[in-house]
């Protein structure tokens, strides 16, 4: 049970599910701020990177070889001199920099935002709200087969491949696993629609009062 006013959404979503797009339409049906793309080009700003070195970051983990020499240069045995470590990025500054804007937007409320951990830094704080998108395997591989025709014969690995990474840096960087249900207050299969589901959400979380808006299911 939700106690305090509800005023952050996060939507978690299996790569497929339209978890995205369901976020994008239910901020604009709340009149709240939307944080998506928008978290990783902030986190870029911040970092001082080009958008997209920080976009080819996003929901990854680097590679083990990377973590495996991070260890040595972080020893000060190994380590050469003070290596202004906090200038280095990768996808660990990645989650560290957009961990600090989602615990800020949260401060500020009336906002939606889009995975990268969010269920997870905001866990058990009052006024959040967590979701998880999900759709059926035909209708993932029905969306996977119209945005990346060319692939659409390796539809079902393409989306577990996915998953299994985002799954991968909740895990490594949260230490949790990021499908359990425990994380969220509501499942939701995208195959009822838009529409069901905006209003599934304004009642769950109790935010029935809000002004609706024209959203196509």
């Amino acid at each position: 049970m939700v106690h305090a006013p509800v005023k952050v959404i996060t939507v978690e979503r299996e790569f497929g599910s339209r978890g995205g797009e369901f976020a994008h339409d239910l901020a604009k049906h709340l009149g709240w701020r939307l944080l998506d793309s928008e978290l990783v080009e902030n986190a870029a700003r911040m970092a001082g990177v080009d958008p997209k070195l920080a976009a080819s970051l996003d929901e990854r983990l680097d590679p083990w070889y990377y973590r495996y020499g991070k260890v040595f240069w972080q020893d000060p045995v190994y380590a050469p001199s003070p290596s202004g470590e906090e200038h280095v990025v990768d996808s660990q500054r990645m989650l560290e920099l957009i961990q600090e804007q989602i615990l800020d937007a949260a401060k500020e409320g009336n906002c939606v935002l889009v995975g990268r951990g969010s269920a997870c830094a905001l866990a058990g704080k009052p006024g959040c709200f967590h979701i998880f998108v999900y759709a059926t395997a035909s209708a993932r591989k029905d969306w996977f087969a119209h945005k990346f025709p060319e692939q659409a014969h390796v539809a079902e690995q393409q989306l577990a491949v996915f998953d299994r990474r985002r799954a991968a840096v909740i895990r490594k960087f949260y230490q949790q696993e990021w499908c359990s249900r425990g994380l969220y207050h509501m499942l939701l299969n995208s195959c009822i629609g838009t529409r069901a589901m905006i209003d599934a959400v304004q009642c769950a979380a109790g935010l029935c009062a809000a002004a609706p808006e024209s959203v196509a299911s």
